[in-house]
């Protein structure tokens, strides 16, 4: 069994198309994991094999493997860039140990690499920054260096140079050994030494002095030693790197083309040599059963404890639950659920190999393991020794920005409902809830492209599909004047007649109030037995409407007159009567229609902030306020919920992926008369 200190867990993260899963591959085929390098475009990638990624072409889920490097054995997880499976990441970035944060030499720092710089540094991951695909037309490393310089504070330092680009890349200077590794041109990932090119020699040796000088800043003791000698021995260097890599206090920076598997060994080694082990990450901390903080390091002497991350539904081997060590060692065959204060038995552990999975006999810290079928287990659960309890922060999904109501394709509504309950137990970014109002069930997930690989998988798996339309809006009626209006339903076809006939008050109620119905009938002109019917009559015509076919609200009833007959009066015949007044008294009654509005909060760079604010004004949003923070504005508008059902990708394509935003309902109000107007004439047509 591996030992604590030689354990990397890594994360591999980056804006969608910087070469995550193709690294990942050519870190596979380097060691031997695999025994030929995977592609993403032709669909053999190791890490890129559910087809809705293949036919995409990008991650769609967090993918595992586990490789070996000198005495390392590293597990990577690699991670989607892409907005519409995000949340893959940031669970993954919170139970890993460090990052490799690849940046593309072509493209350089974009708007998305913001998001994961920020999951680096809220989760204090220590890092290695991979400049990609420095093989490409235009692939410029210093530019790329440069952005992330002036963009994070991430203190990159170049540890590796490349030699060339483009066409020409055709090794790296390691700046610490103050040597040349040029690769094999055969793509086996192998390299060979040689001297500094004489036209590098100048850079590296400034190269080689600002890194002593990072390093030496980082360290009390080095800095003295630095100022006096004015450099520091090359074990010092070395020391004085891997203390503040781990610390996070300095990114090395290195150059690579996975493609080609040119500088895919300098990054292995960079995991191995710099990043940390679990006991050299600060404790995990979490409660005890009375609600006390307690810690636990990474080492194999403390109890075990874990937190799932991930669970997968698949059709025929059942759930698997993907979860991290954190602490002790787990072996046997149970565990406690402290999150839901139940044991649970498995049969085998794993770890996972991309689509495969290895059995293992023992899980130390560091580990991501895998087990199959347990029944109360999910995301976000904490899993320990049940005799030392401890209980871990669940996992934060994203919140959903966008809905459609769901049904299904070929009429099998069970067997849809069901598979989507299965799909909910593995991304917890996917709701499904039911719109009481318009009797819709809606679906609801962080984007388009997200609910339609949702779609995708569903028929993959469980052969059903869904179909999406957009939601209707559930308006409402209600009226702003008052009128007295009689109802009176009067029939006489042979034999007992109908009749009924009542007179009523109808007036608005302040919004928010409901209905309200008050019998002041003096005497006996309607009697006791037939009042309720009227009230009945009345609320079955609130539900149905009565100018648009939504339900009315916000009104009061006071019925205070009519007549009956001995005969002919019924409880129907007065439930009628009821009814016609209403309706009749409704469109005397200045109505209107209602619509729904809702509390936005958009958080935006400072440089979009006109552009989404502009854009509200055009929805017929109205500005509330703005908050500010370090990088962002908070925007929050109440704005129509017909004008936002699709703000997702709207906002995507206004802020270039800056813009991120969460809604809730706040209250309902009165649509603008022209608009109110094509609602009514759409339900007439409709009719």
């Amino acid at each position: 069994m591996q030992e604590v200190q030689h354990i990397r867990n890594t994360v591999i993260l980056g804006h969608g198309n910087s070469g995550k899963t193709t690294l990942a591959d050519a870190m596979l085929f380097t060691v031997g994991s695999v025994n030929r390098m995977g592609k993403v475009d032709d669909g053999s990638s190791a890490m890129d094999f559910e087809p809705e990624e293949i036919k995409r072409q990008v991650s769609i889920s967090a993918a595992f493997h586990h490789l070996n490097w000198k005495k390392a054995e590293i597990f990577v997880t690699d991670t989607p860039g892409d907005d519409n499976f995000v949340n893959e990441t940031k669970f993954a970035a919170q139970v890993a140990d460090s990052a490799v944060l690849t940046v593309g030499a072509v493209l350089g720092v974009r708007s998305q690499t913001e998001r994961f710089v920020d999951y680096v540094q809220d989760n204090k991951l220590p890092c290695v920054i991979c400049i990609t695909k420095m093989d490409r037309e235009r692939a410029n490393f210093q530019k790329t260096v440069d952005e992330l310089k002036e963009s994070f504070n991430l203190n990159p330092v170049i540890l590796y140079l490349p030699i060339g680009a483009e066409d020409n890349f055709k090794g790296v200077v390691d700046i610490v050994a103050d040597k040349a590794l040029f690769f094999a041109e055969d793509g086996s990932g192998k390299m060979k030494s040689g001297d500094v090119p004489p036209d590098m020699e100048d850079e590296v040796a400034g190269l080689r002095e600002n890194l002593m000088e990072y390093v030496a800043e980082t360290d009390d003791d080095l800095i003295e030693k630095f100022l006096e000698e004015g450099e520091l021995t090359d074990e010092e260097l070395v020391l004085g790197l891997s203390t503040a890599v781990r610390e996070a206090k300095i990114a090395p920076v290195c150059a690579v083309s996975a493609l080609k598997n040119y500088g895919v060994g300098v990054v292995l080694d960079a995991v191995a040599d710099y990043l940390p082990s679990p006991d050299q990450r600060p404790a995990r901390v979490g409660t005890d059963p009375k609600g006390e903080l307690i810690e636990r390091k990474g080492s194999v002497d403390e109890p075990f404890s874990a937190l799932v991350f991930k669970t997968m539904a698949d059709p025929f081997a059942g759930r698997l639950t993907i979860f991290r060590v954190y602490s002790g060692t787990l072996s046997g065959d149970s565990f406690y659920n402290s999150t839901r204060e139940t044991s649970e038995r498995f049969g085998h552990l794993f770890i996972m190999e991309g689509k495969e999975q290895q059995q293992v006999d023992e899980a130390i810290p560091g580990m991501i393991v895998a087990v199959a079928k347990l029944k109360e287990t999910v995301t976000g659960d904490t899993l320990c020794d049940e005799n030392n309890p401890i209980l871990y922060d669940p996992l934060e999904p994203m919140a959903p920005v966008i809905s459609y109501a769901v049904s299904a394709k070929k009429g099998d509504e069970e067997k849809l409902f069901s598979s989507i309950t299965r799909m909910l137990d593995e991304d917890l970014t996917l709701q499904l809830t039911r719109e009481e109002q318009t009797h819709e069930v809606l679906i609801s997930g962080v984007g388009q492209v997200h609910l339609e690989a949702v779609g995708d998988k569903m028929k993959r798996k469980f052969g059903v599909e869904m179909e999406l339309r957009l939601p209707k809006v559930p308006y409402r009626e209600t009226i702003k004047g008052a009128v007295t209006v009689q109802g009176k339903h009067k029939k006489q076809s042979g034999g007992r007649g109908q009749y009924g006939d009542c007179t009523i008050e109808i007036s608005p109620l302040p919004r928010g109030e409901g209905f309200e119905f008050v019998d002041s009938i003096v005497g006996g002109v309607i009697p006791q037995q037939y009042r309720p019917a009227v009230e009945k009559g009345i609320v079955e015509s609130m539900g149905k409407g009565v100018i648009a076919g939504y339900p009315c609200v916000d009104v009061k009833i006071n019925l205070i007159d009519g007549s009956y007959h001995n005969v002919d009066s019924s409880e129907m015949a007065f439930k009628i009567a009821g009814s016609l007044a209403f309706k009749k008294g409704v469109q005397d009654a200045n109505p209107i229609i209602l619509e729904p509005v809702l509390e936005l909060e958009v958080q935006v760079d400072k440089e979009h902030v006109g552009d989404v604010m502009g854009d509200l004004n055009s929805r017929r949003g109205k500005v509330l306020g703005m908050d500010a923070t370090d990088k962002y504005e908070i925007v929050r508008a109440h704005v129509p919920q017909s004008e936002v059902q699709l703000y997702a990708p709207d906002l995507t394509s206004m802020t270039g992926g800056r813009g991120s935003f969460t809604i809730k309902f706040s209250h309902y109000e009165e649509v603008p008369a022209h608009l109110a107007e094509k609602i009514i004439e759409q339900h007439n047509s409709e009719k």
